[in-house]
């Protein structure tokens, strides 16, 4: 299968107005001057990006604002992107966490989680599936999990349990499809240096923090070259694949301690 040609080609980048997607949709529009889709529930900040991209990077870019804990309005940033049938690829980045005990977490906020991070996921691949898995139909989808989809993380278990679903989603799916010019990515990083990290509780963890310019070059070559499942930094590749030989147990034991440490130390400061 050969590479995605990006140049001059509709990319849509969920989750956009920071972090990330932000970043990715920078290096989209510099490096590989796509022209891009870019969503997210900032209307303004959406406005900043789309102003700074097509002045310095010469490139078009559409904006939809939406919530994605609303399924409804997934389902319309897919209507909207693939409207005049020029979509080439989509990146489904947006997705939210909570770093706490997992009893605190109200109701109402996990459901957001679940809604941002599996459904509004799932509603949006199936649409975009139905899209590019025809015959003649160039394309690719990233899907954004994470590393720690791939093992149970203590006070994050809500966000753990959903990026595993798509870690297995995404990796199904991969091998259903029809279409030998379509392709599926998921992509799973460690811990990235971005605004969802940025506060006290992530104190004691942000030496483990990826800078978020590499994350999304990683990110963007994995999909570009239409990764099956990819883990970005060598470190972490080596760590996953170690992890393989531990106990679970072990592992998620050993995580426990370390997040517990950072908890406490931010709720005591």
């Amino acid at each position: 299968m050969k590479n995605l040609q990006l140049k001059n080609k509709w990319v849509l980048v969920t989750g956009a107005s920071s972090g990330l997607g932000q970043e990715m949709a920078r290096q989209l529009a510099h490096n590989f001057k796509a022209n891009l889709i870019i969503a997210a529930r900032r209307a303004d900040k959406l406005e900043q990006l789309k102003a700074e991209l097509e002045k310095s990077a010469g490139i078009q870019v559409k904006i939809i604002v939406a919530d994605l804990s609303i399924p409804e309005e997934a389902d319309r940033v897919i209507t909207e992107s693939i409207a005049g049938n020029n979509l080439y690829g989509a990146i489904l980045n947006a997705g939210v966490t909570y770093f706490g005990r997992h009893t605190d977490l109200p109701w109402a906020d996990f459901e957001s989680i679940l809604k941002t991070n599996v459904i509004s996921v799932v509603r949006m691949t199936n649409s975009l599936v139905n899209y590019f898995d025809q015959p003649g139909t160039e394309g690719g989808v990233m899907l954004i999990s994470s590393m720690a989809g791939y093992f149970p993380v203590p006070y994050q278990a809500a966000y753990s349990a959903t990026k595993a679903f798509i870690t297995a989603f995404g990796g199904a799916l991969h091998y259903e499809l029809k279409n030998p010019d379509f392709s599926i990515t998921v992509f799973a990083p460690g811990g990235i240096a971005t605004e969802m990290t940025d506060n006290t509780k992530f104190n004691d963890l942000k030496g483990w923090l990826m800078p978020v310019s590499q994350a999304a070059k990683e990110g963007l070559h994995a999909f570009i070259t239409r990764k099956y499942n990819y883990v970005p930094g060598w470190l972490n590749r080596v760590g996953n694949v170690m992890m393989n030989f531990l106990p679970k147990k072990f592992i998620t034991g050993r995580m426990s301690k370390v997040y517990l440490k950072s908890l406490v130390k931010a709720e005591t400061e």
